[in-house]
């Protein structure tokens, strides 16, 4: 069904999606290829919203060698009026001859819809070409689109033996630079970097991307269902910090924070905490594909025993720190081992001393 040359371009579209791994969200990370006579004679990639889609950057560069060529994209192309024109209206108007897709759009407003315009137009269509390797590089758009939820990753640097702090609260530093470097990169990809409250107070994070460079920084997500924040804690010195906490009757506290430009957002469940089923569809519905959680063993349990993590980072040192250290999450007890999380190894490898470990909740 596909030629070896297909598989080429299409994966060369993939690595051109990938330079927007840290820079297009809320929208999908997209590269177009546009080939004519076995030659490339177009390419491009979405950098940001509000600017021109891969397919508009690629016809650009093809000019009217665009006509009778084959386009290669890694993301159905939009069907809709948004920040810019649709794109499968542009290839057409170019006169593409054909387009091979890797994967359909999840976005109820296209999905599928521009691929039967491009076929009315008598375009040809195939879909389908690596289309588990473009998934992969949108799972936070297309959880958002069809689970109305961000793609959770959760971050843990621990030791050998499964401990991520000192019984008194000292946690820098388990992990070698490497391995800190390599969670900056995560941060970077992320919408925005979720914590608790136990976390500000413990260790006064900052939550920012500052090993690699990137051209913009994550919002940042506080659960705090007392609004007990100190005023002078790092994280509300950067901009779009959101607090969610079951009250705010502090009404000094809130026009304090609301100074800092902090946006405070009450949602209580029945037992009086922060509701963090529905605080995942507010992340959402705030244009949040990809969420990245760097807090103690209680929110990392109570988030997943919830089923809102997707995703487990692990990062384990060399090291061994003892029983009384404290772990990597807070789960109820076990009576059946019928009962246990069952994880799917993503990737294991090295990074620097320590082992890095990415596995699936199933």
């Amino acid at each position: 069904m596909f030629s070896s040359n297909d598989y080429a371009y299409m994966a060369y579209a993939l690595r051109l999606a990938e330079k927007g791994l840290y820079s297009t969200t809320p929208n999908p990370r997209v590269g177009c290829v546009i080939t004519n006579n076995g030659k490339i004679v177009g390419s491009g990639w979405h950098e940001r919203a509000g600017q021109a889609h891969a397919e508009i950057v690629a016809l650009n560069e093809a000019g009217e060698a665009a006509h009778g060529a084959i386009a290669y994209i890694t993301l159905e192309p939009c069907s809709h009026y948004g920040r810019t024109p649709p794109c499968a209206t542009a290839l057409i108007d170019a006169g593409i001859a054909k387009a091979i897709i890797a994967m359909e759009d999840p976005n109820p407003l296209v999905s599928g819809r521009g691929c039967a315009l491009l076929q009315q137009a008598g375009v040809a269509v195939q879909k389908g070409l690596l289309n588990a390797e473009a998934h992969a590089l949108n799972a936070g758009f297309v959880s958002r689109m069809v689970h109305k939820k961000p793609w959770v990753r959760l971050k843990i640097a621990a030791s050998l033996d499964g401990k991520t702090a000192l019984k008194n609260g000292i946690s820098q530093w388990i992990t070698g630079d490497a391995a800190r470097r390599d969670g900056h990169r995560w941060r970077a990809q992320s919408c925005a970097i979720l914590t608790g409250i136990g976390t500000v107070k413990i260790d006064n994070p900052q939550l920012t991307v500052r090993s690699i460079h990137t051209s913009r920084q994550p919002k940042k997500v506080i659960v705090d269902s007392r609004l007990s924040i100190p005023l002078d804690a790092q994280l509300l010195q950067g901009k779009e910090v959101l607090i969610f906490t079951t009250h705010a009757e502090n009404a000094r506290k809130k026009q304090a924070l609301e100074k800092l430009g902090v946006r405070i957002i009450v949602l209580s469940d029945s037992e009086g905490k922060v509701d963090l089923r529905k605080m995942m569809t507010v992340l959402a519905d705030f244009g949040m594909n990809e969420i990245l959680v760097e807090a103690g063993c209680s929110l990392n349990g109570t988030l997943v025993e919830a089923g809102l993590v997707d995703e487990i980072i692990f990062y384990f040192a060399p090291h061994l720190i003892g029983n009384d250290a404290q772990g990597m999450l807070r789960l109820p007890e076990l009576i059946d081992l019928q009962q246990k999380k069952a994880l799917a190894i993503q990737d294991l490898r090295m990074i620097g001393k320590d082992i890095r470990v990415i596995a699936k909740l199933l």
